[in-house]
C-alpha cells in the first residue's frame, strides 16, 4: 500500500511538473509572439508612416500632397510613372510639357535642378513646407492610397501649369 501511495505521489508530482512546464512553455510562446508583433509594428513604422499619420495625410487635402514648385512636380510625375502610380502616358506627357515650359528640357539641365532630382526619388516638397518621402511611407493599402492621391494632385497641378 505504501508503495502504491509513493508511486501515485511520484506520478502526480511528474504530472504537475509537466503541466507547469507546459504552462510555462505556453506563456513563453505568448511572450515571444507579443515581442515579435511589437517589433514588427515598430519596424513597419520606421520603414513607413503609421496608419494615423497616413490617414492624416489623406485628410489634409492638397497642402501636404501637392508639390510646392513645378520643378519638383515634374520629378514627382516621373516617379509616379516609374512606380505605376499614375498613367505612364499622362504623367510622362505632362512632365515633358512642364519641363519644356520651365526651360529645363535637356538631361544636363535636369541633372542640375535639385527640386526635379528630389522628385524623381519620390521626395515631394509639399505646399505645406514639409517634405514627404513617397518611397519610404510603406506599401500598406493606405500608404498606396496616399501615394496615388499625391500623384493625382501633382498631375492636376502639372495640367493646370501647362494650360
Amino acid at each position: 500500500m505504501k508503495t502504491h501511495f509513493l508511486l501515485s505521489a511520484a506520478v502526480s508530482a511528474l504530472l504537475m511538473t509537466g503541466a507547469a512546464q507546459a504552462a510555462s512553455s505556453w506563456q513563453d510562446t505568448l511572450n515571444s509572439a507579443a515581442s515579435q508583433l511589437s517589433a514588427g509594428s515598430t519596424s513597419s513604422q520606421s520603414g513607413g508612416l503609421s496608419a494615423s499619420a497616413l490617414t492624416g495625410l489623406l485628410g489634409s487635402g492638397t497642402e501636404s500632397l501637392s508639390a510646392s514648385n513645378m520643378n519638383n512636380a515634374a520629378g514627382i510625375l516621373e516617379y509616379c510613372a516609374k512606380e505605376k502610380l499614375a498613367s505612364m502616358t499622362d504623367a510622362t506627357n505632362i512632365k515633358n510639357q512642364v519641363l519644356g515650359k520651365l526651360g529645363i528640357d535637356t538631361p544636363q539641365e535636369q541633372q542640375q535642378d535639385t527640386n526635379y532630382l528630389e522628385g524623381i526619388q519620390g521626395l515631394l516638397n509639399a505646399n505645406n513646407g514639409e517634405q514627404l518621402n513617397l518611397e519610404t511611407i510603406g506599401n500598406s493599402p493606405l500608404a498606396k492610397k496616399v501615394k496615388a492621391q499625391a500623384c493625382d494632385f501633382v498631375l492636376k497641378q502639372g495640367m493646370s501649369f501647362i494650360s
